[in-house]
């Protein structure tokens, strides 16, 4: 399960900024949770999306005002460690998560083919000095990210 504040969260794929795919079952798990189509939008626009447009795609369960999602967590997870014994098993084995074995080799051999190209090193390095990986830069990422010439 995923919540996320409306007022500060901000979900985005931006790896095909730098000339890449997401790996790690970054596009599996994505298409999984909101369908193809808008798996394709969210890697290919690389944009940041709002907790609740994140909410109506799927992508995440919840948007919740920052001040409430503490508590809405704390509820959810409450009820559920107050179920009968057996029931939260009998529910994974209704509800099994999907076998990704062939599209995350399909992923990786994606993410891989793209570090060929020049561009994909030029581009990483130059967000890595640029600080991609600080907390300042992963907040304004897509914009640093977008600013390179392609």
């Amino acid at each position: 399960m995923a919540f996320a504040a409306t007022e500060t969260a901000g979900l985005g794929q931006t790896e095909a900024l730098m000339g890449i795919v997401p790996g790690g079952g970054g596009t599996q798990y994505l298409r999984d949770r909101v369908g193809r189509n808008r798996a394709l939008e969210v890697v290919l626009t690389a944009d940041l999306f709002d907790a609740e447009t994140a909410a109506s795609y799927g992508w995440i369960n919840r948007a919740l005002p920052a001040d409430r999602i503490d508590a809405y967590v704390d509820r959810v997870a409450r009820n559920i460690a107050a179920l009968p014994d057996g029931v939260i098993e009998a529910a994974k084995r209704a509800l099994p998560a999907d076998d990704f074995e062939d599209g995350l080799l399909r992923e990786n051999d994606a993410w891989a083919a793209q570090f060929a190209p020049p561009a994909a090193a030029q581009l990483m390095s130059k967000a890595l000095s640029n600080g991609a990986q600080t907390p300042a830069g992963e907040r304004d990422n897509e914009a640093m990210l977008r600013s390179f010439p392609h």
